[in-house]
Formats: C-alpha cells, structure tokens, sequence
C-alpha cells in the first residue's frame, strides 16, 4: 500500500497535465500513488496521460461534475494515509512531498503539513513570489482572517481526519479550498514548511480569473465559516472581508488590462476601503488609483506598455502588507 495518495483532478488539462504529472512523479519521496481524474475532458487529455508510463499512476474517467467532485473522487479512491491535491495546471518542487511529510511526522498532533507557494506563468515561468506566511499549530484564527495556505494544490492531509470533516464542498466553483482547510483548522493543527514548494499557475483564463464569481462564492465561504466560528472570533468578520477585497482588487488590476477590471476594480477598492478604511492614508493607494485610471480609459495594448514603463509606479503588491494576518 503507497503511503501518500497524490490526486489530480483534470478537466480539458492537455496543455498543462503531463508536466503536472511529471512534477509528481519526479518527487524524491517515491512511495505513493498517482490518481488522476479525469472529470469529463473532451480535449486530448486522456491520450497525453495515457503516454506516461509509470505504475503509481491510474486514470479514472468520470462526466464533468466539477472540481471539488473529483477531489471527493479521488479521496474515496485514495489508499494512502496521506492525501494531497495538486490542480492540472501547477506544479511542485522535487522535495515537496518530502518536506510535507517530514514535518507530518516530527509533529503528530498536525493533520495538515502546508508550504510557500510562487506563481508562474502559461510558459511555466516564475513571475511572482507568494505571501510566505508562516503559522504552526492552532491556526484557525489567523486561517478565519486569510488564506495563508494559498490554493488547493499545497496541503498534505493525514486521509483519516476526511471521516471527521466530510468531503469538499460540491456546491462551490471557488473558494472551496479555503473552506475545507477552515473546517480542518477548527479541529486540528497544522504545521508550514518554510520553503516555497507550490508553482500556482496563473493565467488570464484560469479558474482564478472569474473575479465576479470568486467574489460572491468567496463570500458564502466566509458566511458559513462565521456561522460556525464562536462568538469571540466575530470581531474578525469585517476584518476577513477586508482582506478578500484587497485581494480581489489586486487580481482586478494585475490581469490582462481592460476597461471591465478597472470597473471591477473601482467597486472593489470601494469595499476595501469600506472594511479598511485606513488603507485611504497608504500610498499604494495612489497607485491603484493610476492603475483604475489607465485600465479604464486606455486599450489593453497601451495599459500594458504604459505599464511596463512605470514598473515601480504601477507596483500595487505592496497592498499586500496592509492586509490583517494576526487577530
């Protein structure tokens, strides 16, 4: 029996699932197995994987029902005691597993091990690093205020606390990472790697990209976590829905330029300020302000070009450091 059960869930994944495969596979930590979803790809999918030959790895073929269904597939499929998640389109470093599993082991009382993560691009390149937040133990409070551990391709979870906290919520397309490690957190410990481990991959018509729907599934997340949270942690609400609109307006302004993000970004920045209201006396906000005007009235092209040549000016990741990481 392997020790760790690796699941990735693929839909229409032909540009990207093979060098995710291949990120797995050539992990330093051999003993798991590879399962692959395949949740109703029309595209060559199937035949790219079906092209790899190594015997940890097993396909199973299923209509689309989503990604957080194929993750609930691949648990019940699942034969390891641990179980990570890795989405078709990103990647791990060789050591991942490793690392994950090491802090697993060396804290027991930990049901989830979780790393740094980077973001690369379509051409699998680095282009940005991530927040580098680092929490051991009782993370729940600072998990209520963001999500520290980035996207659903990072946590190694010890399989058997799944009977205890049930499946990933089906009825959300985003967001449903955030919610299961939240549910993970009120009950157990986690435990970081300090090391980034995780390539997310971003691009302009990543799931990530729908700005709209992640806001309002965003929003149920954080609904159905405070109604579960006690009565002391309430004060974090507002605090919580800061964070996500800083969040949202940086993806806002950071994609391909166009007069919809800036519109996006302007209601964005207004319910930032409505839940931060002190972000008004940063000095980013002079540059989100030049990044709104420019995408709202110049063509994609030009924003872009303009851009580039104010790289410092139109720099907004420093909005970043004024979101709330301790309660």
């Amino acid at each position: 029996m392997p020790l760790i059960s690796v699941v990735i869930p693929v839909y229409n994944g032909e540009k990207t699932v093979r060098e995710t495969s291949e990120s797995v596979l050539s992990q330093t930590f051999k003993d798991f197995e590879l399962i692959v979803i395949n949740d109703g790809s029309t595209d060559k999918t199937i035949e790219i994987i079906s092209r790899i030959q190594d015997e940890r790895l097993k396909v199973f073929s299923y209509p689309n029902a989503g990604l957080a269904a194929s993750r609930n597939r691949g648990i019940s499929l699942a034969k390891g005691e641990y179980i990570s998640f890795i989405d078709a389109d990103d990647m791990w470093t060789p050591d991942k597993l490793e690392g994950q599993l090491k802090a697993l082991q060396e804290n027991p009382q930990a049901a989830v091990a979780y790393s740094w993560s980077d973001c690369i691009d379509e051409s699998s390149k680095n282009f940005r690093s991530g927040t580098y937040l680092t929490f051991n133990g009782d993370v729940y409070e600072n998990l209520l205020l963001t999500n520290f551990v980035d996207n659903g391709s990072n946590a190694l979870i010890r399989k058997e606390v799944f009977s205890e906290v049930g499946g990933f919520d089906e009825s959300l397309k985003s967001g449903e990472d955030w919610d299961m490690w939240l549910r993970l957190a009120a009950k157990y410990h986690f435990v970081a790697v300090s090391k980034p481990q995780i390539l997310y991959r971003i691009t302009a018509s990543s799931m990530s990209a729908n700005l709209v729907r992640m806001e309002a599934e965003t929003m149920q997340v954080i609904a159905q976590a405070f109604d579960r949270a006690p009565a002391s942690l309430q004060y974090l609400k507002p605090l919580t829905k800061g964070n996500i609109y800083k969040y949202l307006l940086f993806k806002a302004l950071d994609l391909t330029p166009s007069r919809k993000r800036g519109l996006e970004g302007v209601r964005f920045l207004w319910y930032a300020v409505k839940y931060d209201p002190a972000l008004l006396r940063r000095r980013v906000i002079w540059k989100i302000l030049l990044r709104i005007l420019v995408v709202t009235v110049l063509p994609s092209k030009q924003a872009e070009v303009l851009f580039n040549k104010l790289e410092r000016a139109a720099d907004i990741t420093t909005i970043f450091i004024h979101s709330r990481r301790e309660p």
